[in-house]
């Protein structure tokens, strides 16, 4: 019966897990900083900044160094010529001139953009994202050290679980003892021992249980930390969680905003730009009429403006633009109901869970007492073995019940922790 209510009270705990061999939860803390899994938010958060950067980038000039050669049909110009030279080349045929088929061309060109309204706001948008990164680790970080709890917690239920099973059997025996000497002398019958014995069977099935779920939890810490835990740690609460905004839905927030610059990004690309453009171009080539090498340089800088007329595509990432920001917002709502409503469930839990620690440290005190009376009134048989062993898995179930509260306690207060946006590793330690 007791190996029964003990798998129902395992399964029914949110999560089942395991510990290592060391004295403190940051050791764990500190692992979990560098392990591979967190790693990768932190390549998430570089990956924003240089997003970021490079939306930043587009504000300075881009400067091009080019190369070319050029064959013509007929002979081409090296370069512009203004009216005024051309007629001092008409008339002097013995000059060079700068015409060629063959045309070798190398130079720099600049482009600067001074009004581009849509750079300077994808800019933003890439802050934005930036500081939604930050969050996202910053919470799953968070969500991290409140499993490694969670899991440290359930380790602690199943450590004293086993060890009250132990205690139990540890009482048993010595009844065993005496059970034997009875039957031995005919005064008690054999079936009484055959009941005993399965008591005894049943503790440790449920010891091996409970032990298969600890190894679980060793390969789920394993798997954050890197560690192998061979017991629990003990913990202490040093303070509470903070009751303030909802820190977890930051990220969203900062993802929202950004489609919201977007949106306008995409709008701002309708609108007309100045863009600055240089150019400087030195031309090698033989004149066309008499095969002297000649070099020519000349440069070029101005304005362009563009003014956006119809872009039909344009008209239809704004749109889509809009239909991701609605649906973000949409998300956003939901999921501040359901993160508002989970935080006054977990509050009203708390209160709840602290009572009733309370409570079965009472009665833990009263089944002890009832299971000394339970024993004596057997070896004075003034007890049947089926009402004794009742007293004795009473006993465990209620152990059982209230190493199971204070798990559910510690994941109620890291989940607390983790909606609030509060430092775990001042709350535990």
């Amino acid at each position: 019966m007791i190996k029964r209510y003990l798998i129902i009270l395992l399964l029914g705990s949110s999560s089942v897990f395991q510990a290592q061999n060391i004295t403190h939860v940051k050791t764990l803390f500190d692992s979990l900083k560098t392990h591979p899994q967190t790693l990768a938010g932190d390549i998430l958060i570089q990956k924003a900044l240089a997003g970021k950067k490079m939306a930043y980038g587009n504000l300075f000039p881009s400067i091009d160094l080019f190369s070319t050669y050029d064959y013509t049909t007929s002979p081409a110009g090296m370069l512009p010529i203004a009216p005024n030279e051309m007629i001092h080349l008409v008339r002097d045929t013995t000059a060079a001139q700068p015409f060629s088929q063959n045309i070798m061309r190398g130079g720099a060109s600049i482009s600067m953009p001074i009004f581009v309204k849509s750079i300077y706001t994808t800019a933003q948008k890439a802050k934005m994202l930036y500081q939604s990164a930050k969050q996202k680790a910053f919470i799953d970080l968070l969500k991290n050290e409140a499993t490694l709890v969670s899991i440290n917690a359930n380790l602690q239920y199943m450590e004293q679980v086993i060890l009250a099973l132990k205690q139990k059997k540890k009482s048993i025996e010595k009844t065993q003892e005496i059970i034997a000497i009875k039957v031995n002398n005919q005064r008690a019958p054999q079936s009484a021992l055959l009941k005993i014995n399965d008591a005894m069977n049943q503790i440790n099935l449920a010891i091996s249980d409970i032990a298969l779920k600890k190894s679980e939890g060793v390969a789920m810490i394993q798997n954050l930390t890197g560690i192998h835990l061979t017991k629990a740690i003990e913990m202490t609460q040093t303070g509470s969680y903070t009751d303030s905004a909802l820190v977890a839905l930051e990220p969203l927030k900062y993802k929202i905003e950004a489609e919201r610059l977007g949106v306008k990004a995409e709008r701002e690309k309708l609108l007309p730009t100045l863009v600055a453009r240089g150019n400087y171009n030195h031309s090698m080539a033989k004149a066309y009429n008499n095969g002297i090498d000649i070099t020519k340089n000349y440069a070029t800088i101005g304005l362009v403006l563009k003014i956006p007329v119809f872009h039909q595509s344009q008209y239809a990432k704004i749109k889509m633009s809009r239909l991701e920001l609605q649906s973000l917002e949409n998300d956003l709502s939901q999921k501040e109901l359901e993160l508002s409503t989970q935080a006054d469930q977990l509050q009203e839990n708390l209160k709840i869970l602290n009572n009733e620690i309370s409570i079965f440290k009472q009665r833990i005190a009263d089944k002890k007492s009832l299971q000394e009376i339970a024993k004596i009134a057997y070896k004075n048989e003034r007890m049947t073995i089926e009402d004794y062993l009742k007293y004795e898995d009473d006993l465990v179930l209620e152990q059982s019940k209230y190493y199971k509260t204070m798990a559910e306690k510690w994941q109620t207060l890291m989940k607390l922790a983790v909606i609030y946006g509060n430092n775990i590793e001042t709350i535990v330690k």
